[in-house]
């Protein structure tokens, strides 16, 4: 499916902001490939599929991950607005025609991240963080700029602040979250000694 297809099909799909959202992290993600010397016809497929599962309610996420044998996890059961990067992956593949596994990979952990994470699953979690619609998070100016200078420490700074943000509303935050981080805290520390 072309991508333009694909834009008309996610328009149906999703409510009006998160396809504004969207659009925003496809054209973001092509940028970072752009700067980056990835492919940008990936990056931005894959940013414009990212949360093509989003606007599913949960229940009904639920009972497709178990209907289709994608595992849920205690965490993602007690939040399962979690599972639509698991799910978003699977429809991708199914309902999208998308066959690459790095493009379904970046899909699936875009939003816990995880330790390793190749270029495109950074590219993806970082454009989701820093598209143009997004104006919450603390020192955004400053990791918009890293995005496009070093991926490994933008997913550092931006796993701090998310951590920092979920401890402060008292909800549970999923094990991968803190691995991811605790992985790209390392891999700085590694890289500057």
């Amino acid at each position: 499916m072309e991508l333009n297809e694909i834009r008309k099909k996610l328009k149906k799909e999703l409510d009006k902001c998160r396809y504004e959202h969207t659009k925003g992290v496809m054209y973001t993600a092509g940028c970072l490939a752009m700067a980056h010397e990835y492919s940008i016809e990936q990056a931005m497929l894959a940013g414009l599929l990212h949360d093509c599962a989003k606007c599913i309610p949960n229940d009904e996420k639920i009972k497709m991950c178990e209907k289709n044998d994608i595992l849920i996890t205690p965490v993602e059961y007690e939040s399962p607005y979690l599972l639509h990067a698991k799910l978003g992956a699977y429809l991708a593949e199914t309902e999208y025609d998308v066959k690459s596994p790095q493009i379904l990979h970046a899909i699936k952990v875009h939003t816990t991240g995880e330790p390793d994470m190749s270029p495109l699953d950074k590219i993806i979690y970082i454009a989701d963080y820093i598209e143009p619609g997004r104006d919450k998070a603390p020192n955004l100016s400053y990791v918009r700029k890293l995005a496009f200078q070093d991926l490994d420490a933008c997913m550092a700074e931006i796993l701090r602040d998310t951590l920092k943000y979920l401890s402060s509303r008292g909800g549970s935050v999923d094990p991968m979250t803190k691995m991811t981080y605790d992985y790209y805290e390392q891999y700085l520390i590694d890289k500057n000694l």
